[in-house]
């Protein structure tokens, strides 16, 4: 018998924002064919829920995701699934094609409604820092406190964030912006990591590390721990997967199946920082 797996929908792509009707077509014919990144060769994947232990989604915009009832129709075919929401301050500058703050928030509040805050993950990733082309310098953490009180009014109980990796596909991105990302430092993000550790704290939330081993063994604080984005707690108890060999060395993520493509199925939210457009 074929080992059940998790399906990730997808690290590559904004599939909720942008290609539900792609995947509701791959539910009702009970596959998917994704394409392979390396190869390019398309591949079947099962998505009947004898093949399928739970579906992890991420996404910068729910609202489609909503619209079209996805969750709906995976409870009906009794399928668990996982929302991993990524919701920054709002900077058109480097994420100039996303719905209003206002309107994502709400949709964070009424997922958790729907389908409970457990099923949830809000990351707030990455964080940045640049320089403009005054040489001003910024990030991008105005709005943690009022999107941090919005997760715990939803009953989410964690921020998964990380900082920007400065790829030279990205740098030569803000470049052509006047945008020069940079690098603050250890002690600067040591800093940041744990003062955003104390505000969750006081919301009945803790703040977890993706791939970041280094600030994680530099942080003093008692409320940061390293994520585990691809869940195997309370939702997927019994598959006993292996580590992701397939991602980054620091990644904690267990096995899965992403269902993405890069050159087929591009995200249209233009965000600045992103190695994948």
């Amino acid at each position: 018998m074929t080992r059940r797996r998790i399906l990730s929908v997808s690290r590559r792509t904004d599939i909720p924002a942008f290609h539900l009707d792609w995947f509701h077509e791959g539910l009702a014919k009970g596959y998917c064919e994704p394409v392979n990144p390396v190869s390019q060769k398309t591949f079947r994947v099962p998505t009947d829920p004898d093949a399928v232990a739970a579906f992890v989604f991420w996404s910068k915009n729910y609202g489609p995701f909503l619209q079209k009832q996805t969750a709906k129709i995976l409870k009906e075919r009794g399928q668990k699934f996982h929302l991993q929401f990524t919701i920054n301050s709002p900077i058109p500058q480097l994420e100039p094609s996303l719905p209003p703050l206002a309107a994502r928030l709400e949709q964070m509040a009424e997922l958790a409604r729907c389908f409970g805050p457990e099923r949830i993950s809000w990351r707030w990733d990455p964080i940045c820092h640049w320089i403009d082309i005054l040489g001003k310098r910024h990030h991008n953490l105005n709005d943690f406190m009022t999107i941090a009180s919005a997760a715990a009014e939803a009953g989410i109980t964690s921020c998964t964030t990380g900082f920007l990796d400065l790829y030279a596909k990205v740098n030569q991105k803000g470049q052509r912006r006047g945008i020069t990302f940079f690098d603050p430092g250890q002690s600067r993000k040591k800093a940041i990591l744990e003062r955003m550790a104390v505000r969750l704290r006081s919301m009945g939330m803790n703040l977890l590390l993706c791939c970041e081993p280094d600030m994680l063994a530099l942080c003093n604080g008692d409320n940061i721990f390293p994520a585990q984005c691809v869940v195997q707690a309370a939702d997927f108890p019994s598959l006993n997967l292996p580590k992701d060999k397939g991602q980054r060395a620091a990644c904690n993520c267990r096995l899965s199946t992403d269902i993405g493509s890069y050159r087929t199925q591009p995200c249209s939210h233009g965000c600045l920082y992103c190695y994948a457009q």
